[in-house]
């Protein structure tokens, strides 16, 4: 079974230990297809160096990308004794996630594989990362990878919004349910359902002496579960791997993985981006700092994305 055809995986040059593409390895070993080596170059001194020829800031440029080529085969000698066929791609350009989004819209991968790192929270406030802003605007999945293995029997979450009634909402609970399952076969592994759903509001528990905060939580938590268990039904996973807690999705999804000791989170992600981003972020973003686990994050099926409108 192939989940993804054609996959992209983004190179580290800062990092000795490639893995991201230890992990696509791993994926392509186990269910077939097309892997790219991919890496974006750029040199700020090619700007400041106005003294020389147009012709000679070509040869340098050129000269750049055929250095970078050379290391990337050098990563890639191993596996491809073994066999595997690995293409490479080499870039140019000074910004890292423009260049994987437009790779992805010029050659229709189905899936980019990137290494991630922690990120400092007040950072990730005010500057973007460029894990972010591929997670935001690259039009197919992204799986960003930690340190945490691929054992067999292992566990794979599936994060749902099940109380929400919005067509977006269940189409990406779809999508991530699915995904799980053909992950969860791909790695020999069980799926987890999980929904996160808000306690009682304390504002409102003060202002209103007549709102009862017990009946709303339990009201709240049934109508949270019906759906869950309906979502497994429907996709036959048992009632003892579905999770219904209380609580925001970044502290619960995180606390589940621990516990599961899980491999993978798979979540939807709306994709915000502009003011909404900067103030509100991401549900996906701010879990996926909390996790020592890959997360594999979908877009809906119509989402757009900004560099292809532009």
């Amino acid at each position: 079974m192939t989940v993804f055809n054609h996959v992209l995986v983004v190179l580290d040059p800062t990092s000795s230990a490639q893995k991201a593409l230890e992990r696509a390895l791993a994926l392509i070993q186990r269910q077939g297809g097309k892997l790219t080596a991919f890496l974006s170059v750029y040199e700020f001194s090619y700007e400041m160096t106005t003294l020389l020829s147009g012709e000679e800031r070509e040869s340098m440029k050129h000269a750049v990308i055929k250095d970078r080529e050379l290391w990337v085969n050098e990563y890639l000698k191993q596996p491809r004794a073994q066999g595997i066929q690995i293409d490479i791609k080499v870039v140019w350009h000074n910004r890292p996630f423009e260049a994987v989004v437009k790779a992805v819209l010029e050659d229709h991968y189905d899936l980019v594989i990137k290494g991630t790192h922690d990120h400092d929270v007040l950072k990730s406030m005010i500057f973007t990362p460029t894990d972010w802003h591929i997670l935001r605007k690259c039009p197919c999945p992204v799986m960003l990878v930690k340190d945490h293995a691929w054992p067999e029997q292992g566990n794979i979450i599936a994060a749902v919004n099940a109380g929400s009634e919005q067509t977006h909402h269940k189409s990406l609970n779809q999508r991530v349910i699915e995904t799980a399952q053909q992950m969860a076969s791909l790695l020999n592994a069980q799926v987890h359902l999980v929904n996160a759903y808000p306690g009682s509001p304390v504002n409102i528990a003060i202002e209103i002496p007549e709102f009862n905060p017990q009946e709303y939580n339990s009201t709240m938590q049934r109508h949270h579960k019906d759906a869950v268990m309906a979502l497994a039904q429907a996709h036959h996973i048992p009632v003892e791997c579905s999770h219904v807690l209380e609580g925001m999705p970044e502290d619960v999804i995180p606390k589940l993985a621990q516990t599961l000791d899980a491999e993978m989170v798979i979540i939807g992600t709306i994709g915000r981006t502009g003011l909404s981003a900067a103030i509100i972020g991401n549900t996906a973003e701010h879990v996926i700092d909390r996790l020592d686990c890959d997360v594999l994050a979908l877009k809906p099926a119509n989402f757009i994305c900004p560099l292809e409108k532009s």
